[in-house]
């Protein structure tokens, strides 16, 4: 099973959001690193769920991925904002996958939080300058941070 970080912004899908639904699809990923993360998970791997451009930005929740390799279909949806005319139901170039929610953490383990805990070789979230919405965790980092966020 494999790690992942993934963001997203919560007053536009927030952990609370997956919960009511029970999953979501992933949609909307428009950036190619990203995309290539996503088309390398598989059914079963864990993703921390991500609270972005808030204050304060950090990890609020756990999700299993249940499904992969699903077109993006917001890609073909010209009322979209992640509408892309280069793509094609026949050449389609964006991908999502189906997530499913586990559990909220009984607190938010901050950005900040997270850089006093983790250099950005150990955890690329902390990294200054990165925006990318999906990131791949080492197994010794998603360890590492559940304990901090299962600790009291």
């Amino acid at each position: 099973m494999a790690y992942w970080l993934m963001k997203s912004e919560p007053d536009v899908y927030g952990i609370d959001h997956l919960q009511r639904e029970a999953s979501t699809l992933w949609d909307g990923i428009r950036n190619y690193q990203a995309r290539n993360f996503m088309r390398s998970m598989q059914i079963g791997d864990r993703a921390f769920f991500y609270h972005s451009n808030t204050k304060p930005p950090g990890i609020v929740g756990l999700m299993e991925v249940v499904e992969t390799q699903i077109v993006d279909p917001s890609q073909f949806d010209p009322n979209s904002k992640y509408f892309d005319p280069a793509a094609s139901r026949q050449k389609p170039r964006w991908d999502c996958c189906r997530l499913r929610y586990l559990r909220h953490f009984q607190q938010l383990l901050s950005l900040d939080a997270l850089r006093e805990n983790f250099s950005p070789e150990q955890l690329g979230v902390v990294k200054r300058g990165n925006r990318l919405s999906i990131l791949p965790v080492e197994p010794s980092s998603a360890k590492r941070l559940l304990d901090l966020l299962e600790s009291p």
